[in-house]
């Protein structure tokens, strides 16, 4: 045990209250951002390492519960379970800090990425990096179907209700939070009844060896008095978070109007912060399905981009919203310039898809301290994880259409309509790199990092040898 650990208790908490210093507190969150890669899994990997592993703020089953709590709720759940963290250790300061802390390093990042993106993006050197970005992404969206596949699909109860759901989403168009309400709600109701299959439970594997137990943690095992149960300060501190997230959308509504990219930005992903469940890559089958065939935002490909800067810089893969904001607000600046209307909607962009997870969290988190082992909350999150396993499938295929072809044509017979590739548009670059950025995740174990920097760098060989 560190010697932070020896000395700090719940029953001895140091000035103010709080479980371990703030600016102890201040140093991990920042450490634990700058370490944020690959995606959720990772992210979550990396806060479990220094925050249970190293540090033991927090046992193995209080950080378990806390992370299944997040899984059930909208939006980033890694970003969530920081909030969550930082909040029961240093109360609603310390949730802040640790949100805020978590999404900067890659909000800086993807800002850097989009100017470059735009400004160079027609340089040999970018666009060949972006090639070569696109095919390994369109790899780890497949390695990710199967991580949480595996995960998640225990028995055939749970690899029925994900074959549903890409029936619904692929060939049916069923709307995305419409497959997750209903496979919430199969989920809960079956977890009631006490159903067998749906005490799957969810989260991700935090490591293997000896777990921290949450009485020998620096927090302990009883409910930090802060966070127990404080209805006053539940809707006071939630109706202040609502009022910073919705009032501004409000504004642009009213002055500019609903046709006006901004008033679209500040709706739509206001209204993806309530409705995608199921983690980072569900958030993207939404995003893309919406942003370039409804708005018309950005082009398939460059979605693919977007989420290859979005995987090779720290902080929460939804950041690749950050990005589609910026060319929306690039592309249709109004009477102002374009780097400075796609800076502003790539903000815009920001602060409405990450301020509602800290009203998600402050709202809910000192009741679910109390409703650990909750088998109808079990059962909900089990389902709504197989359905998003259907889910990023056809975000895979959605993809892989659009790397691999040139050209798409859609058919369809009764209530249902899909795109088919047209086989003679194959893209053989294209699929020579995805096959090699699959062999090196599938065969060799690549990291994802590791794979994404190979194919850029085999993307911008590949355009300087066209080019010859």
């Amino acid at each position: 045990m560190t010697d932070t650990a020896k000395n700090l208790t719940v029953s001895q908490p140091v000035a103010g209250g709080d479980v371990v210093r703030l600016s102890e507190a201040v140093k991990v969150w920042a450490r634990v951002a700058a370490l944020s890669f690959g995606g959720p899994a990772g992210q979550i990997a990396v806060m479990h390492r220094i925050v249970v592993d190293e540090k033991r703020w927090v046992g193995e089953h209080r950080f378990l519960h806390a992370l299944n709590y997040c899984m059930l709720l909208p939006g980033p759940e890694a970003h969530q379970l920081a909030i969550y963290i930082g909040w029961l250790l240093n109360k609603t300061r310390g949730g802040m800090i640790a949100g805020l802390l978590f999404v900067l390093p890659g909000f800086i990042s993807i800002l850097a990425l989009s100017y470059i993106y735009v400004l160079f993006g027609d340089v040999t050197v970018i666009e060949g990096m972006f090639f070569g970005l696109k095919c390994a992404v369109l790899a780890v969206v497949i390695q990710a179907v199967f991580r949480i596949g595996s995960r998640a699909l225990k028995n055939k109860v749970m690899v029925a209700i994900a074959a549903v759901a890409f029936v619904a989403i692929f060939l049916l168009h069923v709307p995305f939070p419409l497959i997750i309400i209903g496979a919430g709600a199969i989920g809960y109701f079956g977890g009631r009844a006490g159903v067998a299959a749906f005490r799957v439970g969810g989260g991700h594997k935090s490591g293997s060896g000896k777990i921290l137990e949450d009485r020998d943690s620096v927090l302990g095992e009883d409910i930090p008095l802060h966070a127990r149960s404080n209805l006053a300060w539940s809707l006071k501190t939630s109706a202040v978070l609502a009022a910073l997230w919705l009032l501004p959308v409000a504004v642009l509504l009213l002055t500019l109007g609903r046709d006006n990219v901004f008033s679209q930005i500040g709706v739509f992903f206001s209204q993806m912060a309530v409705v995608t469940f199921g983690g980072a890559y569900a958030v993207l089958a939404y995003v893309a399905q919406e942003a370039v065939e409804q708005f018309g935002w950005l082009r398939p490909g460059e979605m693919l981009d977007g989420l290859g800067m979005a995987e090779t810089t720290p902080g929460p893969l939804i950041m690749v919203t950050q990005f589609v904001g910026f060319l929306a607000g690039h592309r249709d600046p109004g009477a102002i310039n374009p780097l400075t209307a796609a800076t502003l909607a790539a903000i815009l962009t920001t602060w409405v898809t990450f301020l509602p997870s800290f009203l998600w969290i402050f709202a809910g988190a000192p009741f679910i301290e109390k409703m650990r082992g909750n088998t109808a909350l079990t059962g909900a999150m089990s389902a709504i994880t197989a359905a998003v396993v259907g889910v990023i499938l056809n975000l895979a295929v959605w993809f892989g259409l659009h790397v691999l072809f040139g050209e798409v044509r859609q058919i369809s017979a009764g209530p249902w309509s899909t795109d088919i590739p047209v086989l003679s548009s194959v893209i053989v670059p294209s699929l020579v790199l995805t096959a090699i950025a699959a062999i090196s995740i599938f065969r060799f174990g690549l990291s994802v990092i590791a794979t994404l920097l190979g194919s850029a760098v085999l993307g911008i060989c590949w355009k300087f040898i066209a080019l010859s």
